[in-house]
C-alpha cells in the first residue's frame, strides 16, 4: 500500500521501537520508508507518539556499544524530536496494558506500547511486528505493508 494512502487520513501515530531504530540507523531495507514517515512528522502532517518503553528498547545496543552519539540521537528524537510527543506510563496505561495482556497474551513491553497508543488516542500504531496485527483496539500498520 502506498504510504500517502495508508497514512493519509491519520493525524496521530504511535511509532514503535523498530520504526525508530530503522530510521536512526538508516536500515538498508527500511531507510526510505522511515525517512518518508519522519518527513511527514517533521512537516506536521502526522503527530508522533512514543513512550519510555521505546526509549529503553532503542538504547540497548548503543548502551552495549558505549556509543554516546547514538544514545544522544535516539534520546533526542524519542523524547523531544520535532512532532514527537513522549508519553509517560501512568495508571491508565498500566490498566489498559493489563487488559491487552489478558485478551491477547502479549508480553508486557508490547502491551504497554499498545496501551500508550490507545490512552493517547492515536489513529494508528506503526510497527513491523506482524504479531501485533491481531490486536483489534487500534489500527496496526506494518512497515512491510508500505511502499513509496
Amino acid at each position: 500500500m502506498k504510504l500517502d494512502v495508508a497514512l493519509g487520513s491519520f493525524k496521530s501515530a504511535f511509532i514503535d521501537s523498530a520504526v525508530i531504530i530503522y530510521f536512526v540507523e538508516t536500515h538498508p531495507r527500511y531507510a526510505k520508508i522511515t525517512q518518508a514517515i519522519f518527513e511527514r512528522i517533521s512537516n506536521q502532517l502526522l503527530q508522533a507518539m512514543t513512550s519510555p518503553i521505546t526509549l529503553a528498547e532503542c538504547l540497548v545496543v548503543p548502551q552495549r556499544n558505549h556509543d554516546a552519539d547514538m544514545i544522544e540521537a535516539f534520546t533526542q528524537l524519542i523524547t523531544s524530536g520535532v512532532g514527537v510527543t513522549f508519553i509517560s506510563i501512568g495508571q491508565m496505561v498500566a490498566e489498559q496494558a493489563s487488559i491487552l495482556r489478558s485478551e491477547y497474551k502479549l508480553g508486557l513491553p508490547d502491551a504497554l506500547q499498545l496501551a500508550v497508543s490507545l490512552v493517547s488516542s492515536c489513529d494508528v500504531f506503526l510497527t513491523n511486528d506482524a504479531r501485533l496485527k491481531r490486536v483489534n483496539e487500534v489500527h496496526v500498520l506494518l512497515l512491510d505493508e508500505l511502499e513509496l
